[in-house]
């Protein structure tokens, strides 16, 4: 059974309420009325602001209840508001938003996971071949220092272990071990040692277990790549869907207290169904 076969019968067993802010868009209220009539979610509408919407703001995320009240009158702000209150139990926009602010609303509406100092994406790689894979930063941190590194690695393997049921993590840079050095190498070695996931180490090494070893790196079956910059993590994952027919679906914002999607304004309709379901997977 595939991933997405996975996160299917999940879906279906856990009927997460999902509010998606913007069904006003053909193609998200397309997808959202599909997810619902095939039992994937519930898909909710974005609520008028109500007083546990206020509270959730208010208490849990430490604002004046003064500017909770404005900031409800938001969408984006509402939706995540409506998850923090317990109104939904997942998000997901992005179709005609940019990410940025769709990040900023879950940020303060939502809130980052106990343990986590900053928000990141992943991508569910399917290729051709089939293999599933977890690839992350590819939509959200420019230029992660090593505990954005490390952040972002340790959220993609709780995301691995969740969705593919195993998490085999590698840091990869232009240099493996020793080899070469850099400000990108030192802060892929800072987060590897202080993860204690492989790193840094070139692609090639992290997928091929026997160049790993000629390199002096012992890696086994690696499911999710950490790149060292949004630049690499973007061109990696584009260049496989064009030039090798891999699906990417996502990106799935993570760690965040609840689940978060932000779909590419790109995104066709079934795009916006798979990385709902995957959401919902996670809900």
């Amino acid at each position: 059974m595939s991933v997405m076969d996975e996160a299917r019968a999940a879906a279906r067993r856990r009927a997460a309420r999902v509010v998606f802010p913007e069904l006003a868009e053909p193609r998200v209220a397309e997808a959202a009325a599909r997810l619902t009539a095939e039992g994937l979610c519930l898909a909710v509408p974005l609520a008028e602001p109500s007083e546990a919407q206020v509270a959730a703001l208010v208490e849990a995320r430490g604002m004046a209840e003064g500017m909770a009240r404005r900031l409800l009158r938001k969408p984006l702000m509402r939706a995540a508001a409506m998850v923090a209150a317990g109104e939904a139990d997942a998000m997901v926009a992005g179709a005609d938003a940019p990410t940025r602010r769709v990040i900023e609303a879950a940020a303060m509406g939502i809130g980052l996971a106990e343990g986590i100092a900053a928000p990141s994406s992943f991508f569910l790689m399917r290729l051709r071949d089939g293999r599933e894979m977890i690839w992350a930063d590819c939509a959200v941190t420019v230029a992660p220092d090593a505990e954005g590194l490390a952040a972002i690695a340790q959220a993609s393997a709780a995301s691995a272990r969740r969705l593919l049921g195993r998490a085999e993590v590698a840091l990869l840079s232009f240099s493996t071990g020793t080899s070469g050095t850099g400000p990108s190498v030192d802060a892929v070695r800072a987060a590897a040692e202080a993860t204690g996931f492989a790193g840094p180490v070139q692609a090639d090494a992290a997928l091929d277990p026997e160049v790993g070893r000629r390199k002096g790196v012992a890696v086994e079956a690696v499911n999710v790549l950490v790149f060292p910059s949004l630049d690499a993590g973007n061109i990696a994952y584009k260049l496989a869907q064009e030039l090798a027919g891999a699906q990417a679906v996502g990106p799935v914002l993570q760690g965040f207290r609840r689940p978060v999607c932000d779909l590419s304004r790109g995104a066709r309709v079934d795009d916006i169904v798979d990385a709902a379901v995957i959401t919902c997977a996670l809900a």
